[in-house]
């Protein structure tokens, strides 16, 4: 695939998706089932039109059609399922259509929410139309009137679900099958935020009435700890506080909880909704000048400005006794009670590097200090 370029850096390349894996291990299969001349490496169409190759691993009969493999090429983005092969074992039928089932190392969907109901294999619409347009075009060209029956599998892939979100939506037994584009771009944002959203269809898809939207493991564990919430609850958003609470306006749950490390948290207090530190920086200065609201002395407030991290700040503040992390807390609740419904019940907490609660804010922003 073609390089993309980076930031202050060299080009980077970018990968295919399992989705278009899969297709290309499809229609190689399906030509070798029904008996027709092999065509490598495989053609395939992404959706958007642009016209890719993809090179076979393996190809061989099997008892009633055919199985071959390709191995996912993800470029330069780091991709769990990169370098896994992705292998599709292909069955004509006399009977029309195509059924899919999960092979080994693809997951089954077992709860509400997602892409495809609870009982189908985890391969989503997009990959299941390009394989589906495939198989209809190798057996229009080589006659075969009936139908097929399409297992997926991938190489590893319970292993490589263990390093996914997919256990916490629901799905069992291996990865999913995925792709919209059929590009993995390194580094994108697209993938981290579809998750989000997805993330956050199960849980409403569930009746849950409260969800916790964390910046990562720490937090989650934190917000485990003190709501005693189930996995479904926790939504894992990272730096991107923008693009959890916006879908949350747009697919609102009753209650919101924001647990999020502190430094992490007072970027947003300021008003960044990506908080990654290529985006943006913290305020150390904008720190000091809180703790001096709540009557920090000259000696603190410098110590403060002058902090190599937020955490440094945040903990001189708690030796002299000052809640610099309730102050950030109500700040960031003021950001997100912007971005939320107002029938939506919001509390944002800071936790440590321990995963320890050292700030929180809920209800109206006046009652906070």
């Amino acid at each position: 695939m073609r390089p993309e370029s980076r930031e202050g850096g060299g080009p980077l390349r970018t990968g295919l998706t399992t989705g278009v894996c899969a297709t290309a291990a499809a229609a190689a299969a399906a030509r070798l089932a029904l008996g027709g001349e092999q065509r490598t490496p495989v053609p395939v169409t992404l959706p958007r039109g642009e016209a890719v190759t993809l090179p076979l691993q393996d190809l061989r009969a099997v008892e009633g059609g055919a199985e071959a493999g390709v191995i996912k090429d993800g470029g330069d983005d780091p991709d769990a399922t990169h370098g896994a092969r992705v292998w599709v074992r292909i069955v004509p039928t006399p009977e029309s259509g195509v059924a899919f089932q999960a092979g080994a190392g693809v997951g089954t969907v077992t709860r509400s929410g997602l892409p495809v109901p609870p009982g189908e294999p985890a391969i989503n619409p997009v990959p299941r139309q390009m394989i589906t347009e495939y198989l209809q075009e190798v057996a229009a060209e080589l006659g075969h009137p009936g139908g097929f029956t399409v297992t997926v599998g991938v190489d590893g892939g319970e292993r490589i679900a263990q390093r996914t979100m997919n256990p916490r939506l629901g799905i069992e037994g291996g990865i999913s099958i995925l792709g919209t584009t059929g590009i993995v771009r390194p580094f994108s944002c697209s993938a981290y935020i579809a998750s989000i959203h997805q993330a956050i269809d199960v849980a409403r898809a569930n009746g849950l009435g409260r969800v916790a939207c964390c910046t990562g493991g720490t937090s989650e564990a934190a917000a485990q700890a003190h709501y005693g919430l189930d996995d479904m609850a926790l939504i894992e958003m990272g730096d991107l506080f923008g693009a959890a609470l916006k879908y949350l306006r747009q697919h609102p749950i009753p209650a919101v909880v924001l647990m999020a490390g502190f430094g992490k948290l007072s970027k947003f207090a300021d008003g960044h909704l990506d908080t990654h530190s290529r985006k943006c920086a913290i305020d150390l200065a904008g720190l000091a000048a809180e703790a001096e609201q709540l009557g920090a002395g000259g000696e603190l407030v410098a110590r403060v400005a002058d902090a190599n991290t937020a955490m440094e700040a945040l903990a001189a503040c708690q030796e002299a006794g000052l809640p610099l992390a309730d102050r950030v807390c109500a700040r960031a609740w003021v950001q997100a009670r912007r971005l939320l419904p107002a029938t939506t019940a919001l509390e944002v907490c800071a936790v440590d590097r321990r995963g320890r609660v050292v700030g929180q804010a809920a209800g109206e922003p006046e009652a906070q200090p």
